[in-house]
C-alpha cells in the first residue's frame, strides 16, 4: 500500500513542485469517495487540488484495484496518480488552461476534464 501522506518533488522546467495523493473513502457510499492530487509550487502557499469523484462511467480506486488509479469507461482509459509522468502531464494541462492558483490558498478543480484532455493528447500521439 502506498504512503499517501508522503510529499513528492517534481521539477518542471525552472519550477519545483511538491505533490501528494490523498484518498477519502466512504465504505458505505462510494459516491462520497474522492481521490485528490494536490500540488504546491515549492516555497508558495498556494495549492492546486485536482479532484476525481466517481460518477457515470467514472471510477476511482477504492481498494478494489491499484491505489491512486482513475478509470474512464467504456474505453477503460486509466491513469495512476502516483506516477510522476501522470502528475507532470496533468500539471502541464492545468497550466495551459490557466487553472493554477493565483494567490495563497487552495484552488480545487475537477480532474476529469484534465483526464479527458490528456487522453485526447495520448490518443493523437498513438
Amino acid at each position: 500500500m502506498k504512503d499517501d501522506r508522503r510529499l513528492r518533488r517534481l521539477v518542471d522546467g525552472d519550477t519545483a513542485w511538491l505533490w501528494s495523493v490523498r484518498q477519502k473513502l466512504d465504505r458505505n457510499r462510494y459516491d462520497n469517495c474522492r481521490l485528490t492530487l494536490s500540488l504546491w509550487r515549492e516555497g508558495s502557499r498556494s495549492c492546486l487540488s485536482i479532484v476525481f469523484r466517481p460518477g457515470p462511467d467514472r471510477v476511482i480506486s477504492n481498494t478494489y484495484f491499484e491505489a491512486g488509479t482513475v478509470v474512464a469507461l467504456p474505453e477503460r482509459d486509466w491513469l495512476n496518480l502516483y506516477e510522476p509522468k501522470t502528475v507532470r502531464s496533468l500539471l502541464q494541462i492545468a497550466t495551459a488552461r490557466g487553472q493554477l492558483p493565483r494567490g495563497p490558498g487552495t484552488k480545487e478543480i475537477d480532474g476529469w476534464h484534465l483526464f479527458e484532455d490528456l487522453m485526447a493528447v495520448q490518443n493523437a500521439e498513438a
